[in-house]
């Protein structure tokens, strides 16, 4: 549905301004300040659903479990690290001392 809006000039380059800053047209940024004014898209109240969701599906005692049994972070960043540096080295025909 096509809505037409009057604006004054000020608040026309305003609009501008602030959706080039976000990097988005001037309609994705009116439909995103409507959501918000109705109520329909609080950044804040999605988070917290989102944590909610996240600690339903995997409670925080399930991962304390699986540090005790495993003795290890659920995703250990060095060793992938170094897993990922070997394979680039390997693919691309370079040794370790390079």
């Amino acid at each position: 549905m096509a809505v037409s809006v009057r604006l004054d000039p000020l608040m026309e380059k305003e609009l501008e301004l602030s959706a080039k800053r976000q990097g988005i047209t001037k309609s994705q940024f009116i439909i995103a300040a409507l959501e918000k004014a109705l109520g329909r898209k609080d950044p804040y109240k999605l988070l917290l659903e989102a944590k909610a969701e996240v600690e339903r599906q995997f409670p925080a005692a399930e991962w304390k479990q699986f540090d005790a049994e495993n003795k290890c972070l659920p995703y250990d960043t060095v060793r992938s690290r170094e897993a990922l540096i070997a394979k680039l080295r390997a693919k691309h025909g370079l040794s370790s001392a390079d």
